[in-house]
């Protein structure tokens, strides 16, 4: 062939192996939940990707089959190629034998690097960039190459299925999507902008109601508003406008005694209808439902859903109550800073690097607010001040500190022994775990 017809085979050849370039990468990088979309809005191709996803093989066989027909094409016909011309202008200053030898080697690499760069980097990047649009534009002639090849990707395939099997590799790729592909997914919106922290926050707390326990979210014994079933009127109202709630527990002397529980919109019908409040009245009392303190948030959902319930005790093993939930507890929960007013945040960053968190924030979103990986004993607290205590063996008192790797932890605020307010800051010393009580 002359020069003119070589280079020109050689420009196809190129061509043709960015096509299977664009065709592989397209298919391996296309997203099966986009397809899934664009399916579900009518788009045939979509669909027939999805398809060929399921059975990827034949398709993947064409693909090397062809790239290294293609290879092999292009080795032949770019061998000499340029040789002569630049066996030509080397002859000026080097001998023939070594000008040839260049030559020959100049010539390769020339007619390597057009084809890596043209027929294979450039093609699989744009592949990258436009997966699914380019997968799909490319199925139905790559469906084409498949049946002019069929019997060598038969061939080929048979074999490498045998070697698979016989190496007991799997042959189709696993698709299930789990929590934590959805996480990395939402981690990388956020990054790229397309999300914003807190909606991404909101994400992993809903896949995080699985392993927060119920106590995490509880208002404490001590915080509950409470009612006896002998108050007098006068006293309710007075209780109700002191703790304005949705719902008071109705006990019999003692919080452990529980009877029911009322609802603050009945009583506020009586206020206005200017009727008497007595809390023995069978239809103020309704009954409370009953939970454990070992359930998790969405154990706690699942009861309230069957129950047709949005408020729950919760008592330990001891039949002693622990504290009170609602669905909009549960639901807080989950929404975090989005419904939560800003002079109520549990945890504060202040201008320093330093943080005031509340001792009852549950320690996974310390953990998330403070880049903790993982911390000692987590199984024995759900809150930073269950974890103060783990550490401390005791319950701690103000000025109290506790060093776990590069952070301090200090309790600024006990009440009652509960601790209010705890500040962390970036600890001096070299990153170690432990706990230092200063007296």
């Amino acid at each position: 062939m002359s020069f003119s017809q070589s280079l020109f085979f050689i420009v196809l050849l190129i061509l043709a192996g960015a096509f299977f370039s664009v065709a592989e990468i397209a298919l391996a990088a296309s997203r099966r939940l986009r397809l899934r979309q664009l399916a579900d809005e009518g788009d045939a191709r979509a669909l027939q990707v999805l398809r060929v996803q399921e059975q990827p093989g034949s398709y993947f066989t064409t693909v090397q089959v062809s790239v290294n027909v293609i290879a092999i094409l292009g080795g032949i016909v770019g061998e000499g190629l340029f040789s002569p011309y630049f066996a030509a202008v080397l002859r000026l200053w080097l001998p023939e034998g070594t000008a040839a030898v260049l030559a020959f080697a100049g010539s390769v690499a020339l007619v390597t690097s057009l084809f890596v760069i043209f027929s294979d980097l450039m093609p699989k990047r744009l592949g990258l960039a436009e997966p699914e649009r380019l997968a799909m534009a490319l199925v139905g002639p790559m469906q084409k190459v498949l049946l002019l090849l069929g019997p060598a990707v038969w061939f080929y395939n048979q074999c490498a299925n045998l070697l698979m099997r016989l190496l007991g590799l799997p042959t189709q790729r696993d698709d299930r999507i789990t929590p934590d592909d959805i996480l990395a997914l939402a981690e990388a919106g956020t990054q790229a902008g397309v999300i914003d922290r807190p909606e991404q926050h909101v994400i992993e707390n809903v896949f995080e109601l699985d392993t927060r326990w119920v106590s995490s979210a509880m208002t404490p014994r001590d915080r509950i508003a409470w009612l006896r079933h002998d108050d007098s009127d006068e006293v309710v109202r007075t209780r109700i406008a002191a703790e304005p709630f949705s719902t008071y527990p109705v006990c019999d002397g003692e919080l452990d005694q529980v009877l029911g529980y009322v609802d603050a919109k009945d009583l506020f019908q009586r206020v206005l209808h200017q009727q008497p409040i007595r809390l023995t009245d069978d239809d103020l009392l309704h009954r409370i439902l009953v939970v454990p303190d070992s359930l998790t948030l969405s154990e706690v959902l699942q009861e309230f859903r069957q129950q047709r319930e949005d408020f729950a005790l919760i008592v330990n093993e001891y039949s002693t109550v622990v504290g009170v939930i609602t669905l909009n507890d549960v639901m807080s929960t989950v929404m975090g800073e989005l419904v939560r007013p800003e002079d109520e945040e549990p945890i504060v960053q202040r201008d320093d690097g330093s943080w005031l968190i509340d001792g009852h924030t549950p320690m996974q979103d310390v953990q998330r607010a403070l880049g903790l990986d993982e911390l000692p004993s987590a199984d024995e607290y759900d809150t930073l001040a269950g974890f103060l205590m783990v550490m401390l063996r005791r319950v701690p008192r103000r000025t109290d500190q506790v060093v776990w790797g590069e952070h301090r932890f200090e309790v600024m605020d006990v009440d009652n022994y509960r601790i209010d307010q705890v500040l962390v800051t970036r600890a001096d010393l070299a990153p170690a775990a432990g706990a230092s009580p200063d007296s």
